[in-house]
């Protein structure tokens, strides 16, 4: 059981919410914290794969201090070619706060929580970005898993994709990128 999770930067926007087993998906929202920890603690899962970083570059104590703006991770995804916000850009500030905020939870209370990149598992599996088109995006994810037949938000469809990266990750076709002390990511390995 996983547990995806595409986390927005405030209480105040939506944060799409994915529970997969095997192939089978359910979807939905949330603003709060409490929701998105009722979501886990119902669902119990055996990984939670979140889409916000969840470390800081090394050198750096918070996220709003002067330093490093990129960890190796982030480094490694420019590398392969991957587009990405830098986490000390301003709303990715808001965003990296609450992710280690929940990941700290979530840890104390023994889940296994992984840093993924939605836009890197879809650029690495030629799935369509939401950006370019959301239908595109569902149907990209429907050659890999069975989705609810009602319409989707973008969200959703990225907590789909956190879902499907620590999936792939579990079968041992995803890698883990960065530095262990720093902070990893998990990704697709490239094709």
């Amino acid at each position: 059981m996983i547990v995806g999770i595409d986390l927005a930067g405030s209480e105040k926007q939506t944060t799409g919410l994915c529970y997969l087993y095997k192939d089978f998906v359910i979807c939905l929202r949330a603003k709060k914290n409490r929701e998105i920890i009722s979501f886990v603690e119902l669902i119990k899962p055996k990984i939670i794969a979140i889409d916000a970083p969840l470390s800081l570059p090394k050198g750096r104590e918070n996220i709003h201090e002067i330093g490093p703006h990129f960890r190796v991770c982030d480094l490694e995804l420019r590398n392969l070619g991957i587009k990405f916000f830098p986490i000390t850009l301003g709303p990715m500030r808001k965003l990296t706060e609450r992710g280690l905020k929940l990941k700290k939870y979530f840890e104390k209370r023994g889940y296994k929580v992984i840093e993924v990149f939605p836009g890197a598992t879809q650029d690495i599996l030629k799935i369509p970005r939401k950006t370019k088109s959301v239908n595109e995006l569902r149907r990209g994810l429907e050659r890999f898993l069975r989705l609810p037949k009602r319409k989707l938000t973008h969200d959703e469809l990225d907590a789909i994709t956190c879902a499907l990266t620590a999936k792939l990750w579990l079968e041992g076709k995803a890698i883990e990128i960065g530095d262990k002390k720093e902070g990893l990511m998990i990704i697709p390995k490239p094709i």
